[in-house]
């Protein structure tokens, strides 16, 4: 066996044994696309099958949009699984997730997802096998339990691009669980979410990657201009501006271009920025991924919601420095987890 193959085995085994706990005689739907490497598919099926679990695997061409503008493109009969399943690994990017049969899905009560999308074998490897994913959890429901109380206090991010803005924390909206076992939407460890309360932010931020429509590093950055809400739209390029605008028209249901629904901060030590992969690239130490539109769980929300990155991310909160420069730098009981999630490989 190669490294490439062992490093994707273990990748699998974290996934479907410690994270999502797929237990013997479970119903697990696993979804790629048709730009999902073959290698993969094999891994993740090896290892659900090894569990002694019910595998069923959904090949469908690749999706041109996320969200609820997959809708047309998504066949009923994958539904009717999705909603039927305990357990279901999405790969496809663009991703399910969003979408009408998503919503169907979690409204029945059964299944417990998994927003994965790394069809890529070097992605997928190094964010599921490339830490110890024990070590990685520890700082990540300490990340969480840190930023929850922090709630109240304004939050302040920078970067060498040019980003300046600020806004008040609110309180995590969706908690993260050690072992994905319960019905419900679960997401790749490896980033958390900083919530901005509602009408609070305010400045300028520096977009130097986009997934709006497609997902792609941008060839001259875009500054999302807010002022509680986001007010303009400046730079970029003719093909990159369009598809950005009417990202978030469509996301803020027409009204204008709605506001920033979330940030997050990327601190995976194996992680790489690939310009490709959006799910590695977000997790990248200092990685800052924008959610702008409506949010999903206000009605007309969620539909396309565009992401923007910002890299190499200075964060500080209640004046105290967390990130410098993309490098993880406190407070002290956090940065003594962080210190034990060696990279294994790259």
């Amino acid at each position: 066996m190669s490294s490439a193959d062992h490093h994707l085995e273990r990748a699998s085994r974290v996934l479907v044994e410690e994270h999502f706990a797929v237990a013997e005689g479970e119903s697990v739907l696993l979804t790629v696309d048709s730009a999902t490497d073959p290698a993969v598919t094999a891994a993740i099926s090896g290892a659900v099958t090894r569990c002694g679990a019910k595998l069923m695997t959904a090949l469908i061409p690749r999706l041109p949009f996320q969200g609820g503008l997959a809708d047309p493109y998504v066949p009923d009969n994958l539904a009717a699984a999705a909603a039927e399943s305990d357990c279901w690994l999405d790969f496809t990017f663009p991703y399910l997730a969003g979408s009408r049969m998503h919503d169907a899905a979690l409204k029945a009560g059964r299944v417990r997802y998994g927003l994965l999308n790394m069809g890529d074998p070097g992605s997928f490897a190094r964010i599921y096998g490339g830490v110890d994913f024990q070590a990685l959890m520890d700082f990540q429901l300490a990340l969480v339990e840190y930023l929850d109380g922090c709630a109240g206090k304004e939050a302040h991010v920078t970067c060498p691009m040019g980003t300046d803005i600020r806004f008040g924390l609110d309180k995590v909206k969706i908690r993260r669980s050690r072992v994905a076992n319960h019905p419900g939407m679960h997401t790749t460890p490896g980033a958390q979410n900083l919530y901005p309360v509602d009408g609070s932010v305010h400045g300028r931020t520096v977009l130097t990657a986009l997934f709006d429509e497609i997902y792609r590093p941008l060839r001259k950055p875009i500054t999302v201009v807010s002022d509680g809400a986001i007010t303009a739209l400046e730079g970029g390029t003719a093909e990159d501006m369009p598809r950005l605008e009417r990202s978030l028209r469509r996301a803020a249901s027409g009204r204008n271009y709605g506001r920033m629904i979330h940030f997050t901060l990327g601190f995976h030590p194996a992680a790489r920025f690939t310009g490709h992969h959006f799910i590695e690239d977000i997790r990248t130490p200092g990685s800052n991924a924008i959610g702008m539109g409506l949010p999903w769980w206000e009605e007309g929300g969620g539909e396309n919601h565009p992401d923007g990155v910002v890299q190499d991310m200075t964060l500080r909160i209640d004046g105290q420095t967390v990130q410098r420069d993309g490098r993880f730098v406190g407070p002290a009981h956090l940065l003594a987890l962080h210190g034990k999630m060696s990279p294994l490989f790259y």
